[in-house]
């Protein structure tokens, strides 16, 4: 499970599923969008969302000051911490074999644009105060936080040079079972944060016994929230996926479809505005939209509905990390970006509410929208018909009254 720790000295930390500066030298080239009907050919930027939360969100742009720019490589130092009532007893080898997949999985989710280079520090580093005493439950304050890191970075900072690094994951012994979760650190500009070697650290990823559980993804999950991207399940009700279910690694991160949305994509900078097809008024256009998992092509279609909203279009199949998708087809879905993480920015159309989910799906699993069937929201006059589909592609048309 995971969350993220916002700074300015609050807590923005999750309850259910389980977060630079080189530009990717062989980043895919963008691919025009499909023609649109007469009338209706708006810039991409005409659809682009405002960051509206003063934190992490589905806003298009991103605070880089704040966050980290999601684009080339990361190079991330790993920690492994023991502590004086939780020792650690073996090698480290196997707790870097857990998270190591981590660089491959994120390399293939943004279509070779980001790159994690994960250097593990391979020794333990003692920390000098007992796990059950840095408040590692939901609930946990900023400033507790900080303080973990600062002592893991201090106790580690005689056998590393920190300047070298962008970010840092730190990881627990098996036996500090107080370390629950895995949070994200995310700088205070406001304070005097954690330095090292001479540079300001400012993303830091601090393990828990989650990650036993749900593996690798954990390190991708938090990392895309020094990316900027905000939690998409719930942090209220019992029901903890009840807005985008598996459809995303920041929802259900052992969700069976979990690449980021499409919508993600583009805020991420991995698709091109060329590859975004946007109706910001009333019109109609048809759209040739390629597998959001296959790189290329137009990868969404985006009707402004608001000053925060909008719906998008994407086409998903059952490739590469999602693989196991529960259904294929056109996911469609609404975005806000006034509201807040864990709060449901993004929520999911189920296109088939009453199919029946084969076993490891849940109903919003289902959700993907298959030919001849189409959406309508009379509320925004939206309309969008599904006309076709193939092996890697699906064929949408979207109408806005």
């Amino acid at each position: 499970m995971s969350g993220s720790i916002k700074s300015l000295k609050t807590l923005v930390a999750g309850a259910a599923a389980t977060a630079f500066l080189s530009l990717c030298a062989a980043c895919p080239t963008a691919t025009a969008a499909a023609t649109p009907a007469a009338g209706s050919n708006a810039p991409a930027a005409d659809c682009a969302l405002p960051g509206a939360t003063g934190w992490t969100d589905e806003g298009h742009d991103t605070d880089y000051a704040q966050f980290q720019r999601p684009l080339g490589t990361k190079h991330v130092l790993m920690l492994f911490v023991d502590f004086p009532d939780a020792k650690a007893s073996g090698s480290t080898s196997e707790y870097y074999r857990e998270l190591a997949p981590a660089a491959d999985w994120m390399k293939q989710d943004s279509y070779g644009r980001v790159q994690l280079d994960i250097t593990p520090l391979n020794r333990w580093i003692q920390m000098p105060q007992d796990s059950a005493t840095y408040g590692f439950q939901r609930g946990i304050t900023f400033e507790q936080h900080e303080a973990y890191v600062k002592q893991a970075v201090a106790a580690a900072d005689p056998y590393v040079d920190f300047a070298q690094y962008d970010m840092v994951y730190i990881v627990p012994a098996k036996s500090a079972s107080a370390i629950t979760f895995s949070p994200t650190y995310l700088y205070d500009p406001a304070t005097a944060g954690v330095t090292a070697d001479g540079k300001r650290l400012k993303w830091a990823v601090t393990f828990g016994q989650d990650m036993w559980r749900w593996g690798f993804k954990v390190a991708d999950h938090e990392t895309s929230h020094t990316f900027g991207v905000p939690d998409l399940y719930a942090f209220t009700g019992t029901d903890g996926h009840p807005y985008v279910r598996g459809w995303d690694l920041m929802g259900n991160i052992a969700g069976p479809a979990p690449q980021h949305v499409g919508w993600e994509r583009w805020k991420f900078g991995w698709i091109d505005d060329g590859q975004v097809a946007c109706l910001p008024t009333s019109g109609s256009r048809t759209v040739h939209l390629k597998a959001v998992e296959s790189p290329g092509g137009t990868k969404i279609a985006v009707i402004r509905t608001g000053g925060t909203t909008a719906y998008v279009a994407e086409s998903r199949k059952a490739v590469g990390a999602d693989s196991r998708a529960c259904s294929t087809g056109v996911l469609i879905y609404k975005v806000d970006s006034s509201t807040q993480t864990g709060y449901g920015p993004i929520q999911v159309v189920n296109g088939n509410p009453d199919a029946t989910p084969p076993t490891g799906c849940e109903a919003l699993d289902m959700a993907a929208f298959h030919a001849g069937q189409s959406f309508t929201d009379p509320d925004t006059g939206v309309r969008i018909d599904v006309q076709g589909s193939s092996a890697l592609h699906d064929d949408i048309t979207v109408t806005k009254q």
